[in-house]
């Protein structure tokens, strides 16, 4: 398994922003090769899984093109997950919904978490938006709890927005 050396765990912990920012611009030269959706969320998620410390999930859903109003399980790296996600149910679901971010500082507090891995405590999810619609979710979990802040949010966006704009997601 891949890990951070000490010092870019030092300088993720004592400027994120910047640290986030060093990420889009690594993402999108990685992106750059290929618009290929299923292949730029399977570098993504490695990607975020390997630079972005104390993770245990990051992946994406993606929306049901047979089922309305549903999530379906993409690329990812972690434990196995949860296949089918409705809108509205879980974590992934409220941001599929509400089309907003939502940072759970701990998901046993969050009515209706799922627990796909009972290790995760804390999540982040990022919803996928084009044109007003919701194409799916850029996921994020870690085991501990208040693992993300603010600053982690705003990176998981930043990070998606690289996502999209490189890749053919219908």
């Amino acid at each position: 398994m891949f890990e951070l050396d000490p010092s870019q765990i030092e300088e993720y912990r004592t400027n994120k922003p910047e640290y986030y920012r060093q990420l889009a611009l690594q993402l999108g030269a990685l992106l750059g090769e290929d618009s290929n959706s299923v292949t730029n969320m399977a570098q993504t998620s490695a990607f975020i899984y390997q630079m972005i410390p104390d993770l245990n999930w990051a992946g994406f859903y993606v929306t049901n093109p047979v089922k309305a109003k549903h999530l379906i399980l993409g690329p990812y790296q972690g434990k196995v997950a949860c296949v089918h996600i409705p809108f509205g149910r879980g974590v992934c679901g409220a941001a599929a919904e509400s089309q907003k971010t939502q940072l759970i500082k701990n998901v046993h507090e969050f009515e209706g978490h799922i627990a796909c891995d009972a290790a995760s405590q804390s999540e982040v999810v990022v919803p996928l938006i084009i044109d007003g619609k919701v194409k799916g979710v850029l996921d994020i979990d870690s085991p501990l709890v208040d693992r993300f802040d603010d600053d982690d949010a705003q990176g998981f966006e930043a990070l998606a927005d690289v996502f999209l704009k490189h890749s053919a997601i219908s």
